[in-house]
């Protein structure tokens, strides 16, 4: 069975490039792109996809908007945001909105088409980030950041203690957090701790 992908983004060329990744996949067919939220609600409607890989910010109408209504009418499809925005108050308004997933825009191409199987074949909420499922690995630095939030460190001690801006701590939590399939710091060590990541 062929998956019904729509590809949500405001940037031409960035629509063009996942296009083109979901190409090469038999089982995967780009049916329609939109540069909005209306744009995607339209392109919906008219296209039934099972999946709107969906961006957040976008002039015209932002990706929030478009999953809360998307929502509303029911049904399908699934929705998987796709960003650049890390912050958590991002990923709480977006799974809030009715988001089934929150990746980020620098996942490796292989993590992104994993990630959308595994989302189309019924993975549970908390873990369709996580592509690798069980055998999830989060990097070095990763681990260093989330053992001493673990610790009871805030974000700027952590970034003292490694030498780091606060801003790239953040980066680091919310990659941790769309690995983990998890909203909040307290969540993240907890899991982090059940897999034995750390």
């Amino acid at each position: 069975m062929t998956l019904r992908l729509v590809v949500v983004d405001d940037h031409p060329i960035v629509r063009d490039g996942l296009a083109g990744i979901f190409a090469l996949e038999k089982d995967i067919d780009v049916v329609g792109q939109a540069g909005s939220g209306p744009e995607a609600l339209a392109v919906v409607a008219e296209r039934d996809p099972d999946l709107v890989l969906m961006d957040l910010r976008m002039p015209g109408g932002d990706g929030f908007a478009a999953i809360r209504q998307l929502r509303e009418r029911g049904g399908r499809p699934r929705v998987l945001v796709l960003t650049t925005y890390d912050t958590e108050r991002d990923i709480r308004r977006a799974m809030a909105a009715g988001a089934d997933g929150y990746l980020l825009k620098d996942l490796p191409r292989d993590q992104l088409v994993a990630a959308v199987r595994e989302l189309m074949n019924g993975s549970p909420r908390t873990h369709i980030d996580a592509p690798h499922g069980s055998q999830l690995s989060l990097t070095d630095r990763e681990t260093d950041v989330l053992a001493l939030v673990a610790d009871g460190l805030t974000n700027r001690a952590v970034a003292r203690k490694l030498g780091i801006s606060e801003a790239t701590v953040k980066t680091h939590l919310a990659h941790v957090y769309t690995k983990l399939g998890v909203l909040d710091r307290a969540t993240a060590v907890r899991e982090a701790w059940e897999r034995g990541l750390v």
